[in-house]
């Protein structure tokens, strides 16, 4: 689903179409997540700051991204 898709189907009667936007949705926030934690940790950030960015633990962020 590209972004003009899942717009559209966020407004959809149907919930089918409206659950399949809510997945899209999930991956796109998770490709914007893993990228702006690379970007931070590559620009010197700690994971207890990039835990506080996020609402998370610093140690749910580590353990997700610190591979």
């Amino acid at each position: 689903m590209d972004t003009n898709s899942v717009s559209a189907a966020v407004n959809s009667d149907d919930p089918a179409v409206g659950l399949r936007a809510v997945g899209a949705l999930h991956r796109l926030a998770e490709q914007v997540e893993a990228a702006h934690v690379a970007l931070a940790r590559r620009q010197g950030w700690s994971w207890e700051q990039i835990g506080d960015a996020l609402g998370v633990s610093r140690q749910s962020v580590h353990a997700k991204y610190g591979k």
